[in-house]
């Protein structure tokens, strides 16, 4: 081929699966000059061959499945590489050049599944970087300055890192249009960027320790979200938030703790796909019948039984798999064999006893699992009924009795036919089944006796018989819960007129701040934030935030979430208390002081640690003596100060240790009274003697 000339004119070549161990690579690639793309994927590379510096019109690079410890060498010397594809390699911090990020072109890169343990360091330099994958490492943290540049980002994968928080910075992702965060411990993240990547369309948190306190309270923007997946977390329920996406196409919710689906669902009219395996759900609203796009259900290792799943699931009739194993089935409804493009259908481990005899009209029907059904009898396969056709009376008599006409008319339409034998008539028109088929009634019967046996046993020794439908109460539910009493920290007024409130937490108690401080906020302080306004129908409803400053101590933190709590309570408010961070506010929170919020160093008392100043007492004592000098405390005013004894002796004042004036004078003699002349001058200043003359003057 390279005696042809063929080689220059060579847009692509794919020599993935080769081995190039030992430093052998083909000399013949350099003759490529014309090469746009290049696969070299499980080709036991160790380094980059050295021939990639010929390919200078190079857009796409894919060294994927190798054994690459670096990417040095030859790639940032070629100015129209777009690409670079690295996965699944060794690569580490130190095996990223920075010098690729300053390639003007470069927009894909792929370092997934390597052992970075850091984010490139250059890697904010890459303003035109539309897809970055860096899942499957060792990342901790995101830079702050990372998303500053790479704001046309269209995919961000992240999954399976190590990482503990995000930067504030991804809100200026505008155009992301993927974002994957799988397996991370993101337990203390708020998520509150999410609203402002309007263009978002998939959303994976699968595993991120998600529960319903630390997920956005509303996603209304993200009008193009249609793929989100919250499975293996800590939620409840589902969360609200989501019941806003109009959009939704695929919903991934298994591995949780859902007890029960709100009726809210109708609302995911565009929904295609809906996963809610492994969870703790008992049964289906009858909404659920309304998503007539739904393709696909998955409602695996849940506790439903038959009257679990609403008789209307009929309605569905795009549905083509539904999957319902190891539940407490018994019967499924008959009317989901109207489901007629049904191709899947999985019901093992159940207690099924049968099934409906609709079910062999599935004429699409691809796989159907029952197995682990101990009980289960399946229905009789419909026979030809065209010989039922055959045993139809078209006799005249039995028309015109059909008809309505009067006895005499049939008796003469029977007299003008001929003799027949009636009973052989009867035999032939009466159905009867076969053996076969009592038997299995009788086994179908049988089996529904023995659940019911079943579930009557186990009743009668729980000690339910005589309400077998009361669900059982915990055990606080019938203590009466105390009346809290909160005007000693809210007036009775608070909330009652829509405006803006704000207190400061000072020892642990909320102190109301003046309006003018509005908006004010000191770092080492915490506070709670009320707005009260009118909803639609004009009633009043509130927001109750409480903001955490970045010094402030632990009991100001706590204190905060507490009393914005026990405000809710008073007000019988049905919103949430929302966390707001210092330098992380939400747009929410700015928006309820017109996006003019400032910070103050410093802060009120803590409850735990009190600084208090040193109080110091002043004294006044009289000294005397020659040899041995004495001290006598006198009273701290003017008329101790006697002139008849300043010849022998002299007034001195403790005052705060200012003077060091032990190191300067002696105590006896002339240089003592000139002391006692300067510390009662001092004192004159201090405003603790009458100006007058000092004695010893």
């Amino acid at each position: 081929m390279a005696a042809t000339g063929v080689l220059p004119f060579v847009r692509g070549v794919d020599l993935s699966g080769n081995d190039f161990k030992g430093g052998y690579f083909p000399e013949h690639v350099k003759a490529m000059t014309s090469l746009r793309w290049l696969k070299l994927n499980r080709t036991g590379l160790c380094y980059l061959p050295e021939e990639l510096a010929n390919l200078q019109k190079l857009e796409h690079l894919s060294v994927s499945h190798n054994n690459l410890t670096t990417l040095h060498g030859e790639l940032s010397g070629l100015p129209c590489l777009r690409a670079i594809v690295a996965r699944a390699n060794s690569l580490k911090n130190s095996g990223v050049p920075d010098d690729i990020f300053q390639l003007d072109d470069l927009s894909v890169l792929d370092l997934s599944y390597n052992q970075l343990t850091e984010c490139p360091r250059a890697l904010e330099n890459a303003k035109n970087m539309l897809v970055l994958n860096l899942g499957h490492n060792s990342i901790e943290t995101i830079p702050n300055q990372l998303f500053i540049n790479l704001t046309d980002l269209l995919y961000l994968d992240l999954s399976n890192n190590k990482l503990e928080s995000l930067p504030p910075q991804m809100r200026r992702l505008v155009h992301l249009q993927t974002l994957i965060l799988n397996n991370n411990p993101l337990l203390h993240v708020q998520l509150r960027q999410l609203s402002a990547m309007t263009a978002l369309q998939t959303l994976h948190l699968r595993n991120t320790q998600r529960t319903q306190s630390n997920l956005p309270t509303s996603l209304e923007g993200l009008v193009n979200l249609a793929d989100v997946d919250l499975s293996c977390n800590d939620l409840s329920r589902v969360p609200e938030c989501l019941y806003t996406l109009g959009s939704l196409r695929r919903l991934n919710l298994s591995s949780n703790q859902i007890t029960e689906l709100s009726l809210c669902i109708d609302q995911w009219t565009q929904l295609e796909t809906l996963n809610l395996s492994r969870n703790q759900l008992t049964s289906l609203p009858s909404a659920i019948c309304k998503l007539t796009k739904l393709k696909k259900m998955y409602l695996n290792s849940n506790k439903l039984d038959f009257d679990g799943i609403p008789s209307g699931i009929g309605k569905l009739a795009n549905l083509e798999e539904f999957m319902a194993a190891n539940n407490n089935l018994e019967l499924i409804p008959e009317s989901l064999c109207r489901c007629s493009k049904l191709r899947k259908l999985v019901l093992n481990k159940n207690r099924l006893v049968t099934l409906p005899e609709a079910i062999h009209f599935l004429t699409d029907m691809e796989i159907l699992d029952v197995r682990e059904n101990p009980n289960l009898v399946m229905p009789p396969k419909p026979v030809d009924r065209t010989s039922e056709w055959y045993n139809i009376d078209f006799s005249l008599q039995n028309q015109l009795r059909l008809a309505g006409a009067s006895p005499a008319t049939v008796a003469a339409a029977a007299a003008g036919s001929g003799t027949k034998d009636p009973l052989a008539r009867k035999m032939r028109l009466r159905r009867r089944k076969d053996s076969a088929q009592d038997d299995q009634a009788k086994q179908v019967l049988k089996g529904m006796s023995d659940v019911a046996q079943e579930k009557n046993k186990k009743i009668e020794e729980s000690g339910e018989a005589k309400a077998p439908d009361l669900k059982t109460r915990r055990w606080d539910q019938g203590l009466e819960k105390p009346q809290l009493d909160y005007s000693e920290f809210f007036s009775e007024d608070v909330g009652q007129l829509p405006g803006l409130c704000v207190w400061q937490i000072e020892n642990f108690v909320p102190t109301l701040v003046d309006e003018a401080f509005h908006g004010k906020f000191y770092e080492a302080d915490c506070y709670i934030v009320l707005k009260t306004f009118l909803d639609e129908n004009g009633s009043l409803n509130w927001e109750i935030y409480y903001w955490i400053g970045q010094e402030a101590t632990l009991d100001k933190k706590a204190c905060s979430a507490i009393h914005a709590v026990n405000l809710r309570n008073y007000l019988g408010a049905e919103c949430r208390s929302i966390r707001e961070e210092m330098g992380d506010e939400s747009d929410e929170f700015l928006q309820v002081f017109d996006n003019d919020i400032s910070y103050i160093e410093g802060g009120t008392a803590s409850g735990f640690f009190t600084v208090e100043d040193t109080q110091y007492v002043t004294r006044l004592y009289r000294v005397y003596g020659k040899k041995n000098v004495k001290l006598e405390p006198v009273a701290l005013k003017g008329t101790s100060l006697d002139p008849r004894l300043t010849s022998e002796t002299g007034f001195m004042p403790l005052l705060p240790p200012a003077v060091p004036w032990e190191r300067h004078v002696r105590p006896t003699g002339p240089g003592w009274r000139m002391l006692c002349s300067f510390w009662l001058s001092f004192g004159s200043r201090q405003g603790v003697f009458q100006p007058g003359k000092p004695a010893g003057a």
